[in-house]
């Protein structure tokens, strides 16, 4: 027999004829019936367990992680209330079971068996999945993380008090809620709950409302990597601004009276809290795991023996809830049931395409106020001296500095957050006179930690807050990619589209500054953003584009609940003049309020059919250099601003280069992953499919080289130039000139 038989055939047997594990009597204030509540859920979770094993071995089920072992989480849930948000550890479906309890109209058993099964009818993930999750439950779904849930878990905390004090349109939580996320003892060690943890006690610190309650669910054991013996303990049990506190997990009635006791503290006091909540792991880590090849089987078989569903029967016996002999009914008609249910759920659609599988990729819209209207008066008196400058011409940074102006006036939601962003305002001085405009509370300067910005970002955005976020510079954002790619993105999809992350990220980025800071201040890689399915990825090249598009960024991620990526050319920041010194050809005026940019709109300068040059950001500014000098030599060319790098506005560049003769893409990006991959390989299947061949209209690029970015007088000899351009751009169009 497997490992699941035997602990099954072990508590048959030591029930019946009590056998129990030793331990304390029952003690606390957990009533009979909900302790028998606990009990049930415990059992449930154990069948679920048995049962997804089975369906594994008949191809009928697909996940078999399983949480058995940590039954004990029921109690942690019937100390909470089901408005508290909970992101749960992925061996948690005991505590889903339990609130399932709390919340009118729930059939948990169905829906989990459902999710086993990879059906479209999966009420949370719509089959993507098996995750734990419910919208009914206030659980959003978490995968198989490995702690990275917990940057938004701190966002979601912080979003409470701000939301009492200045309610966005779409608030969720109400004012007493606290927030739960529970994570194993391995993943604790994990650089994203270190950064988690640590900034939720830097800002409880300062005296800043943080109602978070942190559950380590501790089985001594990570895959087969043990957990040394007191190791959670020694690093959490003194931290400064985290209130400790320790349960048997074992024992529901010491777990429900201490993570009782816990949640009072975290919602009373409004500050952080660490339940460290002692578990035991059965049957492995995974279905296709097996313990005893690299525990020995005394080990196994001692961690079996300490089964809390025995310690359950014991204490319910005990406190006089419930006989041996009921709670052994109970453990056997649940298995029946589930075996019953399962056959059906089996029988459920499944998705069979690729629209069905990638129909939630894509966030749905929501209705939203128009904004907050603001007034002449309130627009003069937030934009001060800058209203009359607003007449001249403007370099690009100052401008975008106004465009936020506007958009927090329209619309109160908005809150940044950042490095440096408030009293600062910026490195380069993009987001200065903002907190003196919109005070503290929505400018919000961070520390420094990339993970626990996105995540502050990602938890605001599940109270209703739309969080414009900023990294300072592209290399930062590395290190804190996955809150991008596994938690804010995979959210719309792994929930069915019943949970989103609207975001807009700012992030200073690309290369050309002179000079200065070298790769970690000039990164020209973006494979990574345009590599995230649903990520829109904006990039403008001068002043009032980008304002026009940072405005429509924050349209899609209001209205249409998008993840957006705005990000902006450092080296243009301050750019005044595009041919020769002092002509002022890259300065621009503000453009009115109500002008945008569409998702999938290009930007065409000239109409010569020569040439089509396509490009974007610094390229541009290079390209309409280029532009200028072609002419003189006889070559009329039209230069496309692409605004959009994901998804690319494939139909607006081909109709904007129609008519030209030839096509040079100038990316600054590595030649290896760039953006000009994608872009040749458009124009190709598109002329291709236009004139029955591939390579009917010659096409050429002008990339950077695969190469970090120096310091010094050779900041831009990897990239592109205008002499590059041109040469590329003659190349191409031969002998005309």
């Amino acid at each position: 027999m497997d490992r699941a038989a035997i602990v099954h055939e072990n508590f048959l047997r030591r029930a019946g004829s009590g056998d129990f594990p030793a331990g304390k009597a029952p003690s606390g204030p957990l009533a009979p019936e909900t302790a028998v509540s606990i009990y049930r859920s415990g059992c449930l979770t154990r069948a679920l367990d048995r049962t997804s094993r089975a369906m594994q071995a008949a191809g009928q089920g697909f996940y078999t992680i399983g949480s058995s072992g940590h039954e004990g989480m029921a109690a942690v849930a019937a100390a909470l209330q089901p408005t508290d948000m909970a992101f749960l550890h992925y061996r948690d479906a005991a505590f889903q079971i339990q609130r399932a309890q709390q919340v009118p109209g729930q059939t948990i058993t169905w829906d989990m068996l459902l999710s086993f099964a990879c059906s479209a009818e999966d009420p949370i993930s719509g089959g993507r999945h098996k995750v734990l999750g419910s919208k009914a439950l206030n659980i959003p779904p978490q995968t198989s993380t490995i702690a990275s849930h917990l940057p938004k878990a701190v966002g979601a905390a912080y979003s409470i008090g701000l939301a009492k004090r200045q309610p966005p349109e779409h608030k969720f939580l109400p004012d007493d809620a606290i927030i739960m996320c529970s994570f194993g003892d391995a993943s604790a060690n994990h650089s994203t709950a270190q950064g988690a943890i640590n900034t939720a006690c830097w800002t409880a610190y300062q005296k800043v409302p943080m109602p978070l309650l942190f559950v380590c669910e501790d089985n001594g054991i990570g895959i087969s990597t043990k957990t040394p013996t007191g190791w959670i303990t020694a690093s959490f049990a003194n931290r400064p601004g985290l209130q400790y506190f320790h349960c048997n997990g074992l024992d529901i009635y010491e777990t429900f009276r201490v993570a009782a006791q816990a949640a009072e503290f975290v919602r009373t006091r409004r500050k952080p809290a660490f339940l460290h909540i002692g578990t035991i792991r059965l049957y492995g880590h995974a279905g296709a795991d097996m313990p005893t090849t690299y525990l020995s089987k005394a080990e196994v078989e001692a961690e079996e023996a300490q089964d809390p569903l025995l310690h359950s029967v014991r204490l319910l016996e005990q406190a006089g809830a419930l006989t041996a002999d009921q709670a052994l009914d109970i453990y056997n008609r649940t298995y029946d049931r589930v075996q019953r249910v399962a056959a059906e759920a089996v029988t459920r659609p499944r998705l069979e395409t690729a629209e069905q599988v990638m129909a939630s990729i894509i966030a749905p819209r929501r209705e939203c106020l128009p904004s907050n209207s603001p007034s002449a008066q309130s627009r003069a008196d937030a934009f001060g001296g800058d209203m009359k400058a607003m007449q001249q011409p403007q370099i690009m940074s100052r401008l975008i500095n106004w465009a936020l102006t506007d958009l927090m006036l329209d619309h109160s939601e908005i809150v940044m957050m950042g490095e440096d962003i408030g009293r600062k305002g910026g490195v380069y001085g993009v987001t200065q006179k903002l907190s003196a405009r919109f005070g503290r509370a929505r400018m919000i300067d961070t520390l420094l930690d990339e993970q626990s910005i996105l995540g502050l970002a990602l938890g605001m955005a599940q109270n209703g807050f739309l969080p414009m976020p900023e990294i300072q510079f592209l290399a930062y954002l590395h290190n804190a990619e996955d809150q991008l790619r596994g938690e804010g993105a995979t959210l719309p999809f792994f929930s069915n589209g019943q949970y989103t992350n609207p975001m807009v990220l700012r992030i200073a980025g690309l290369g050309y500054q002179k000079g200065f800071g070298g790769h970690f201040h000039n990164d020209n890689s973006v494979a990574v953003l345009r590599d995230i399915p649903g990520l829109i990825l904006a990039c403008p090249s001068n002043g009032p584009d980008a304002a026009r598009v940072l405005r429509e960024c924050v349209r899609l991620a209001r209205e249409e609940q998008r993840l957006v990526v705005f990000l902006e050319p450092i080296a243009l920041y301050p750019m005044r003049d595009l041919h020769e010194a002092g002509d002022n050809g890259w300065l621009g005026t503000y453009p009115e309020p109500g002008e945008r940019i569409p998702l999938g709109e290009v930007t065409t300068h000239g109409s010569g059919e020569d040439l089509a040059i396509v490009s974007f950001a610094n390229g541009m500014h290079l390209s309409l250099q280029a532009q200028k000098r072609l002419a003189a030599e006889g070559i009329a060319a039209r230069v496309i601003d692409l605004n959009w790098l994901s998804p690319l506005p494939e139909d607006a560049m081909l109709e904007a280069a129609k008519g030209c003769r030839n096509i040079l893409i100038v990316d600054e990006t590595r030649r290896t992953g760039g953006v000009a991959d994608a872009l040749m390989t458009i124009f190709t299947e598109h002329d291709a499919k236009a004139d029955g061949k591939a390579g009917s209209r010659p096409l050429a690029r002008v990339s950077a080289q695969d190469s970090f970015i120096p310091t010094g007088p050779a900041y831009a000899v990897t990239m592109p130039s205008v002499d590059e351009i041109m040469a590329a751009a003659k190349a191409l169009v031969g002998d005309k000139a």
